[in-house]
């Protein structure tokens, strides 16, 4: 598990892009719970920053609307596009996410 950022830092219903390794990961907080995936939507790439957010767990990317489950990456009807999730463990006030 490797450092990514301050609860605090990423806002309620909100996200936050942090680079961790080298890596750019996206944070986002649902309910006080935060839950990391790449940064790109598997369909077409389009960068997940912009996505919306209007259930908790769940992600919609703007692009196409392809709509992921933060805890599995499944997309829902189209089971080819699986969104990559990483671990999460929260320390205190500190996200910690695992890489691997």
């Amino acid at each position: 598990m490797v450092f990514a950022a301050k609860v605090t830092e990423v806002p309620e219903w909100g996200k936050k892009l942090v680079e961790i390794e080298g890596q750019q990961v996206l944070l986002l907080k649902m309910k006080g719970v935060v839950y990391a995936c790449e940064r790109e939507c598997p369909h077409q790439g389009a960068p997940l920053e912009g996505a919306l957010v209007k259930e908790a767990g769940k992600l919609s990317c703007q692009r196409h609307g392809y709509r992921f489950d933060l805890k599995t990456g499944a997309c829902e009807g189209h089971p080819e596009c699986t969104l990559k999730i990483y671990p999460v463990e929260i320390r205190g006030d500190e996200i910690f996410v695992e890489l691997s």
